[in-house]
């Protein structure tokens, strides 16, 4: 038996963006406010729930976004959890360098900061802490605020958008 580490190669980013497209995820639009008071927002399907007590969760934006510039100016932010009927809004706030706001009026409900009206989902966080990897800075959010609504949520599998659809039985007890 050889005791040699295994060697590694180095896996191309489009290899990586590929396999990781295997992964169903939600979407979700991130959104602040600059040290202006000027809205940026994104789309991302990179979020996470971190921790239930205290509630926290993640999201990972490319270091030259002007949305993570903004949540690190301001020390907060905003996810809408889009639905199923929001596509629209998904490619709108996914196209870089524009005014993703440009026409739209800001909608803020119960919250500081501005988020997608009609949204399944809002929460409103204040940034918890930054971390720095590879080309994304990871930041780590604790929920202040939430609202919720029933509905079906916009799916993203392999660079492009679906519907979930329930199975309606018990999930599996066992992993693999």
């Amino acid at each position: 038996m050889s005791s040699a580490a295994p060697t590694s190669r180095a896996v191309d980013p489009a290899t990586m963006r590929r396999v990781m497209g295997r992964f169903a995820t939600g979407v979700a639009v991130i959104t602040a406010l600059d040290a202006c008071g000027d809205p940026h927002g994104m789309t991302v399907n990179s979020l996470t729930s971190v921790s239930l007590d205290p509630p926290l969760l993640l999201v990972c934006f490319g270091v030259r976004a002007r949305t993570a510039l903004a949540v690190a100016e301001s020390g907060r932010f905003a996810v809408s959890v889009l639905a199923a009927r929001q596509e629209p809004i998904a490619l709108r706030f996914a196209g870089r360098g524009e005014d993703h706001f440009a026409g739209l009026p800001l909608t803020y409900g119960e919250h500081d900061v501005p988020v997608v009206p009609d949204a399944l989902a809002h929460l409103e966080c204040t940034v918890e802490r930054r971390v720095a990897a590879g080309d994304h800075m990871v930041v780590f959010g604790a929920v202040r605020r939430t609202c919720d609504r029933e509905g079906p949520p916009l799916a993203f599998l392999g660079g492009r958008f679906g519907d979930f659809t329930p199975r309606g039985h018990q999930p599996p007890s066992w992993f693999f």
